[in-house]
């Protein structure tokens, strides 16, 4: 099943009718600024955010609006950064949403859910090459999260509820 949902994804993805020119743009772009504070990045752009090395423990969550355990797990991931900033640990959405629905779908649903951690989205069509530097145990199926420190990192192919995602947490906070 998670196979299948990588080949659509690669799929819809490798269909656009993107020119040469557009394309020579994107690829040699990291950021792309959207309105209302949204940033788009290709994975180059998007690599730093998945490797600092800071005293943050990072917690980024790979999902989009068309993905219902995504969605069923958001709430928690929302909650899990509100609850341990103290702590400091930071959650990172990473939205793998389509670049047609950023207006339509994506912005609408931030602002529905009012989603405050921090939001990032990912438009990279090469997934065959950076899906292995998320984690090598990645099929590229979503949802998929990254826990990692400057000591550690762990790699979940899976959905969560908030008392899993403070289980994994506290291996990291202790």
């Amino acid at each position: 099943m998670k196979y299948m949902l990588c080949f659509l994804v690669l799929t819809v993805w490798s269909c656009q009718d993107v020119s040469k020119k557009e394309q020579t743009q994107n690829t040699n772009r990291n950021i792309e600024q959207v309105e209302d504070s949204l940033a788009v990045y290709n994975f180059e752009g998007l690599k730093p955010f998945l490797n600092k090395m800071d005293d943050t423990i990072y917690v980024v969550n790979f999902w989009a609006t068309w993905c219902a355990p995504c969605i069923k797990e958001l709430p928690a991931f929302e909650k899990l950064g509100n609850d341990y900033k103290s702590e400091n640990v930071n959650v990172l959405l990473v939205s793998l949403d389509f670049p047609h629905q950023y207006e339509t779908k994506l912005k609408p649903f931030i602002s529905k859910h009012n989603l405050q951690s921090d939001i990032l989205v990912l438009n990279d069509v090469d997934a065959n090459s950076w899906i292995p530097h998320v984690s090598a145990e990645w099929s590229g199926a979503i949802p998929a999260t990254l826990i990692y420190n400057k000591d550690k990192r762990a790699f979940y192919e899976q959905t969560f509820t908030y008392k899993e995602l403070q289980t994994e947490l506290n291996k990291f906070l202790k």
